[in-house]
């Protein structure tokens, strides 16, 4: 399986501009800018697609294996916080931290643990990210 985006700049780095494209669509000339990525201009940026990614990867890395378990989450919300870091002339995602609140049924905490430490460390993207990786899992 392949999947590919796609990044069109014009310009330079702090005065120019670009578009990010999917091949799925979603996101479909979604701009991006030194603005949007280091101060509150609207439009995305490469760590809050980084940050989506992760939480999605993790979420449904976790469904699947509380429905290995034996268990039917009736809910999961994760949110993933990408801190991107100065790195000598340049920077670096240092660290994702993902917070999940989950609602399963008659899931004991230990295993509950267990299950989204697993999700974590086998997600694809929490494997891709030369970060450090947090979890704070909590049953609601």
């Amino acid at each position: 399986m392949i999947r590919k985006a796609k990044a069109v700049w014009h310009g330079t780095g702090r005065a120019g501009s670009g578009q990010l494209t999917s091949d799925s669509g979603v996101l479909d000339g979604t701009p991006y800018s030194f603005k949007t990525r280091f101060e509150n201009e609207k439009g995305t940026n490469p760590e809050e697609l980084i940050a989506a990614a992760h939480a999605g990867c993790f979420t449904m890395a976790l469904a699947f294996g509380l429905q290995a378990a034996g268990f039917n989450p009736a809910e999961l919300t994760t949110e993933a916080a990408v801190t991107l870091d100065p790195d000598g002339q340049g920077f670096k995602i240092s660290k994702s931290a993902l917070t999940l609140r989950a609602k399963v049924a008659n899931l004991a905490e230990a295993d509950f643990v267990r299950i989204a430490g697993e999700a974590e460390k086998n997600c694809p993207v929490s494997k891709v990210l030369n970060a450090a990786i947090t979890l704070d899992a909590k049953l609601v």
